[in-house]
């Protein structure tokens, strides 16, 4: 924690507090927020941390617990610890070199030196490992079960730091679409050692077109038979105001795991 408090603050980043129990979680498809009375328990601080960039915020951090109903397993908690930085008159490239940094300076992992990342887009990917481009073709199942079946497995057999980048814009619900080419969102995914560590945008600032993700997403967790939450209405005024940024969300107990050499959370978690 020192040493990655050290990493933003030496790069002008402020650190910053944000509520945990919120009223409005933030809707996805996949993740279901945990109840706390008549609020709910913050799967993300991001809403918040783009109300702060609209705000005039332009480099911000924070550390903090986060929490995912139903979520256990060697590399799921329910509660877990996030980090997530924003920075303005930025994109999810700049974001991608503050993230090649960070692991270097906080890990010490000396073997993933910048040069030795690779970069693959989920085209690329999925053309080599599993025979079919989703950029264009999305088809949700399918693409959920060959990434977990196909793609990552052969992430892990790479081995290192893999950077999958440029996703269908069907699976990127709060990034922007990839200027000259409409079907691919600016977002990339870091896997070291074939673990999934962090997940980075180029922040949709399109209210919007934010508003009918949000409505759409709705109607898929309504068919899904999942709760569905209202939309948070001061977080899409905010986007108004909210200038270009790059933004990353960071699993913390994850990134110990790794650099600890354990494989499951629980070998660093000491209260379960």
């Amino acid at each position: 924690m020192r040493r990655i408090r050290k990493f933003f603050q030496e790069r002008g980043f402020t650190e910053i507090e944000t509520p945990i129990r919120l009223k409005v979680p933030c809707m996805e498809l996949h993740i279901d927020a945990e109840p706390s009375g008549d609020h709910f328990l913050r799967t993300s601080p991001e809403l918040f941390h783009k109300q702060l960039l609209a705000a005039g915020h332009e480099k911000i951090f924070e550390i903090g617990k986060c929490f995912r109903r139903g979520e256990r397993g060697p590399l799921h908690h329910p509660e877990y610890s996030m980090l997530e930085w924003y920075r303005a008159k930025a994109d999810y490239l700049d974001v991608l070199a503050d993230t090649k940094a960070l692991i270097q300076a906080v890990a010490e992992i000396h073997d993933l030196g910048s040069a030795d990342w690779k970069i693959l887009t989920i085209s690329d990917a999925f053309l080599k490992f599993a025979d079919w481009d989703p950029v264009g073709n999305y088809d949700e199942d399918r693409f959920d079960l060959d990434l977990v079946e196909k793609v990552e497995p052969a992430i892990e057999r790479i081995g290192g730091a893999v950077v999958l980048i440029d996703y269908p814009i069907e699976a990127a619900a709060l990034s922007r679409r990839k200027p000259g080419n409409p079907l691919v969102a600016e977002r990339w995914e870091l896997y070291i050692n074939g673990v999934e560590i962090a997940n980075a945008y180029s922040e949709l600032t399109d209210p919007s077109e934010q508003r009918r993700r949000f409505e759409a997403c709705a109607e898929q967790r309504k068919a899904l038979g999942k709760e569905t939450y209202p939309i948070d209405e001061a977080f899409i005024q905010a986007l108004e105001k909210m200038p270009a940024s790059g933004g990353v969300a960071l699993g913390v107990d994850r990134l110990l795991m790794l650099v600890s050499g354990a494989d499951s959370l629980d070998a660093v978690l000491p209260f379960r």
